[in-house]
């Protein structure tokens, strides 16, 4: 099991004793509130098995049949989380409503402050593990897993905060409406989640900073080069894609402009981890003034 795959299965054990708290407390108390976090935790459980399974997926090599490998898995991961992500969020929004229209009921609050509590405790831990190795591995999925728990973290003290209100208050109306305010910010977070991993499936380019580095890395080596365009970039999962042609000056060896090639790629890849690019190498024709710069730069040399 991968490092990146463990992170996942921690973030599934935690999940699991969290719902199952969870859930006895908000059927004892009659908490709508606690009942969605509950929804919210079963979701993110269910984000956490399918990120373990993604991540598993997407760590397999290249094949005939995948020559590109199988770093979608991990977009495909993200945009499923996302979808259950809205649907526990609208479930959560006409539970609320039904308590608000036909009366709330709300006992032993106590317990329910003390689950919330834990749950905040124990996220914030995760989460913060998940959003480390997450960068560690360049990992979309280990990334909206921790946006889950992060989110699980907000709504649980928003849900903490209500329960108390309730209690000190006796205004038990209170209970839906902050259970409809989780909803809003779950809807908010598997939106964002959304975006991110469905770019990717639809090939969508590299962050700008990442394609001004190979711009900048390229930009470097105008001395040895005429000029370079058609820059195209993708990712899939962690793995980077990028090609692009090259004009170089015709009066170079295909030995010189290979080695060129083969330094363009070992300098762009030491910038870019996980980074393929493919370079199409394409002759001056010796009557631009670049060409002219570029020969001369490289007679002096």
């Amino acid at each position: 099991m991968s490092g990146a795959s463990r992170v996942a299965a921690i973030s599934v054990g935690s999940n699991s004793l969290l719902i199952a708290l969870k859930l006895v407390v908000g059927l004892v108390t009659g908490s709508v509130s606690i009942l969605a976090e509950a929804i919210h935790s079963s979701i993110d459980l269910l984000a956490a098995v399918i990120a373990f399974f993604g991540l598993r997926a997407a760590g397999k090599p290249a094949d005939r049949e995948h020559p590109f490998g199988h770093g979608k898995w991990e977009n495909v991961s993200g945009s499923v989380e996302a979808v259950l992500i809205f649907v526990a969020a609208i479930w959560i929004i006409y539970e609320a409503v039904k308590k608000i229209m036909h009366g709330v009921e709300v006992e032993l609050l106590g317990w329910g402050i003390a689950v919330m509590a834990v749950s905040v405790i124990v996220n914030t831990l995760v989460s913060r593990n998940l959003f480390k190795q997450a960068k560690i591995h360049d990992s979309i999925a280990l990334e909206a897993d921790g946006q889950h728990l992060r989110t699980d973290v907000i709504t649980s003290l928003g849900v903490l905060v209500g329960l108390a209100l309730v209690q000190f208050t006796g205004l038990k109306i209170l209970d839906p409406i902050i259970a409809i305010g989780v909803a809003l910010i779950i809807v908010k977070a598997a939106w964002d989640i959304l975006r991110k991993s469905f770019g990717g499936i639809i090939d969508t380019g590299l962050p700008p900073e990442e394609e001004k580095i190979i711009i900048d890395t390229l930009a470097e080596h105008k001395s040895q080069l005429v000029d370079f365009h058609e820059i195209r970039t993708r990712k899939s999962g962690a793995e980077r894609f990028a090609d692009l042609h090259l004009v170089m000056p015709g009066t170079l060896s295909v030995d010189e402009a290979h080695k060129m090639c083969d330094h363009l790629e070992a300098d762009l890849k030491r910038r870019l981890p996980r980074l393929e690019i493919t370079l199409h190498v394409e002759p001056c024709d010796d009557s631009c003034k670049s060409c002219e710069m570029s020969c001369d730069s490289r007679r002096s040399g």
